[in-house]
């Protein structure tokens, strides 16, 4: 992560990854067939963590606002935590090939998903609007959060990302909340 961070994907080179990993370039090639390979398998463990976290952090009790807000302050926390993931995930990712950004809308799949049953219970149990179209506001959501963090990226990181977790969801809710 911290090589694709610094040097960004194009030019890491894979002796570079494997130094960075204190193992030999061969090595590197027993568990990937190529660099893009690399990064795919960095992006599905870090947004797998990702979603273990939101399960181990939002609970039945919660209502849908409550889950919402909880997905967004892990999402700005674990990125405002960890740089070169922010880095590789906002900056790096949006540059790579069509055939590597298909395999990474695999990997957020989970995520969108997680997001939309957020959205359904919220629906269902009449604290968001019933005529929310689900399937396109869970991008949205998505999409939002990802501009937020990509706008600190870019400042520099002058401000707190996790301090826009507030605003961010309020204003989600002015949108969804019935």
């Amino acid at each position: 992560m911290r090589v694709f961070a610094e040097h960004g994907y194009h030019k890491s080179q894979v002796s570079r990854i494997a130094k960075e990993a204190g193992v030999a370039d061969g090595t590197i090639y027993l568990y990937f067939k190529k660099k893009e390979d690399i990064l795919t398998s960095l992006f599905q463990e870090k947004l797998g963590e990702l979603v273990v976290r939101f399960n181990e952090g939002i609970n039945d009790q919660m209502t849908a606002k409550e889950a919402l807000r909880k997905v967004c302050e892990i999402h700005f926390s674990e990125l405002e935590a960890n740089i070169p993931l922010a880095y590789v995930t906002q900056i790096e990712l949006r540059q790579s090939d069509l055939g590597l950004r298909k395999e990474i809308g695999q990997a957020l799949k989970r995520y969108i998903v997680f997001i939309e049953n957020i959205l359904e219970k919220g629906k269902q149990d009449g604290s968001f609007r019933a005529d929310i179209d689900v399937k396109l506001l869970r991008l949205l959501i998505f999409g939002g959060m990802d501009e937020v963090v990509t706008s600190w990226l870019i400042s520099g990181q002058k401000y707190s990302l996790t301090a826009q977790v507030g605003s961010t969801v309020d204003f989600f809710m002015r949108g969804i909340e019935s």
